[in-house]
């Protein structure tokens, strides 16, 4: 009975063990050794590859995910049970099927910070953070398998593909690029460290060399290339399949090149206003872009924006240079970005025009309160557990939740190392943690708020508070300048802390704000301000809409002597 039993125990310990594995591995011709997040994508079919069907739709396909470091050349690694998943959460639970299988790395490099910390990330190589795409990054050929998880069986994955590099925008007449070396931001990261822009110059320029221009900042993520602008109308039989079901649309890649050639016209025409138009690139270790603020994890890209690359680019393209002439819009994580430079430099700039933007108080972090809630992912109950919403359509109808979302990200990198939303927010909001990552402002894992990260947001980051606490000194600084636009539909439920600052704003008093917020009926996002054309129509429309607002701020504000006259040729 005793050796039975040995046996039993032996027999029971394989079949739990007993199991398809996954081998990946890399060829010397790709490198000799990494760091980075090994992931492993598993699709029901290869209408795409596999790296491009997840996502937060219902239909996302399956990611596993876990970190590597050194990794050897020719050395294969297992992707381990405790590998992040999503939307199954574990290897163990994926059930068997047929699937299209691959894997790539995501390749991180080290950084020495200012700050006496160490880490690994992976810096931007021209993509705008997406781990998809990114110069450098290996992967695998997807192929087909039969897996079962009881089956006892090793699935050899090489990662012999390598994503090419980009080509650098190229000048035109209208457009221009340039790339500094930002000061500020290689003494924090401990290596060279760029900011760059693409200037859409005014018609005329080279015929008028004596002007000089106000400079409108459109704040939003990586661009790479000036949008929205286009010499040409497009071609007459150019495709119309394509079809955008956020809009309901076919043929919108031709509506908006025919949106960009009606910008060109204005632009080119006699009456229109001569200024720079300036779109940033300042993608990050962490996201597509910094938010445009000093942080804890990101060093200080709003001072070296503000200080450093605007005055360069007012430089080489003849701005006037002057706070007074200098504007802010964006949409979306532009829009927090127009603002928030607004809030944090009020005289370096003359006015913010901020389209659903994204959180501008934390009381409403979408639908969680942070000082308040005590879990991210559920509402407060004795017996229930009701997940919080992540994403609507204009009907209400919820597409995923926060917890699927923060467990796509985990998937994806752990440490905020994601290159996406909620990973950001929290990169640059937190204080740096004892890793020297990006402190958590709730646990990933199961949604528990920390308050003591919360309290540090609300000191140096939710702008409704820094609002209320500064304003008997900026007050006089900001008045005329807030401008804020939010669909009261917006997927991101942008538009509840949009109504908490709107009440906060309302009872400003010497002075009163003296700017707008506007909602839109069931608009969603991004809305930015007109009622009267569809949210296709007006996202496009950003570098016209607001400059009659711009014209009117500089007439009123301009100090005396001001030049209001050799830019109106």
């Amino acid at each position: 009975m005793k050796n039975l039993s040995f046996f039993v125990l032996l027999f029971s310990a394989h079949i739990a063990t007993a199991q398809t594995q996954f081998s990946v591995s890399f060829p010397k011709s790709k490198g000799t050794s990494f760091d980075g997040r090994l992931m492993l994508f598993l699709a029901k079919d290869n209408k795409s590859e596999p790296r491009f069907q997840v996502s937060d739709d219902a239909n996302s396909q399956q990611l596993f995910g876990q970190n590597v470091d050194g990794w050897q050349a020719d050395k294969p690694t297992i992707v381990a049970i405790s590998a992040s998943g999503y939307p199954i959460k574990s290897l163990k639970d994926f059930p068997a099927g047929e699937y299209w299988v691959q894997a790539l790395l995501h390749k991180y490099e080290t950084f020495k910070l200012k700050t006496g910390y160490t880490v690994k990330l992976p810096m931007d190589r021209g993509e705008g953070q997406n781990y998809r795409t990114a110069p450098g990054n290996i992967y695998s050929k997807p192929f087909k398998i039969k897996f079962d998880p009881k089956a006892t069986q090793v699935v050899k994955i090489v990662l012999d593909q390598e994503n090419p590099t980009l080509p650098e925008p190229k000048d035109t007449k209208y457009i221009k690029h340039i790339k500094i070396q930002s000061k500020l931001l290689t003494e924090f990261w401990g290596r060279p460290m760029y900011l760059g822009a693409h200037i859409l110059l005014p018609h005329g320029f080279d015929e008028h060399p004596e002007a000089k221009f106000p400079i409108c900042i459109n704040h939003g993520h990586f661009p790479a290339d000036f949008d929205g602008f286009k010499e040409t109308p497009p071609p007459a039989d150019m495709d119309t399949t394509d079809y955008i079901a956020r809009f309901g649309i076919y043929g919108y890649k031709k509506f908006a090149w025919q949106e960009a050639y009606n910008f060109y016209k204005q632009w080119t025409s006699k009456d229109f206003p001569r200024m720079l138009i300036v779109e940033i690139q300042h993608a990050t270790p962490y996201y597509d872009d910094s938010y445009a603020v000093n942080s804890a994890n990101m060093g200080p890209y709003g001072d070296a924006i503000t200080y450093e690359l605007i005055p360069e680019i007012e430089k080489q393209f003849r701005g006037l240079g002057k706070g007074w002439a200098r504007f802010l819009y964006g949409g979306s994580t532009g829009g927090w970005e127009a603002l928030a430079a607004q809030v944090f430099y009020p005289d370096e700039y003359n006015g913010c025009f901020a389209a659903c933007p994204d959180p501008i108080t934390f009381e409403a972090y979408t639908v969680v309160d942070i000082y308040k809630d005590e879990n991210a992912y559920y509402l407060p109950s004795d017996f229930k557990k009701t997940p919080r919403p992540g994403m609507r359509n204009y009907l209400g109808q919820v597409k995923c939740t926060i917890e699927e979302i923060n467990q796509r990200e985990l998937a994806i990198g752990d440490n905020s190392r994601s290159g996406d939303q909620w990973d950001i927010w929290q990169a640059t909001y937190s204080p740096a943690g004892s890793d020297g990552y990006p402190k958590p402002i709730w646990d990933k894992a199961t949604g528990k708020i920390d308050h003591t990260v919360a309290k540090y947001w609300s000191e140096n980051y939710d702008l409704m508070h820094i609002l209320k606490r500064q304003w008997a000194t900026v007050g006089k600084k900001l008045q005329g300048k807030i401008h804020i636009y939010c669909g009261d539909m917006d997927n991101y439920y942008l538009n509840n802390a949009v109504y908490l600052m709107e009440d906060y704003l309302k009872t400003t008093k010497n002075p009163h704000y003296d700017g707008e917020v506007k909602y839109g009926d069931r608009f969603e996002h991004c809305w930015n301000g007109d009622p009267n054309v569809p949210n296709y129509v007006s996202r496009l429309r950003y570098n016209t809409m607001y400059l009659p607002k711009i014209l009117k701020r500089i007439e009123a504000d301009a100090p005396a002597g001001a030049d209001l006259k050799s830019w109106r040729y």
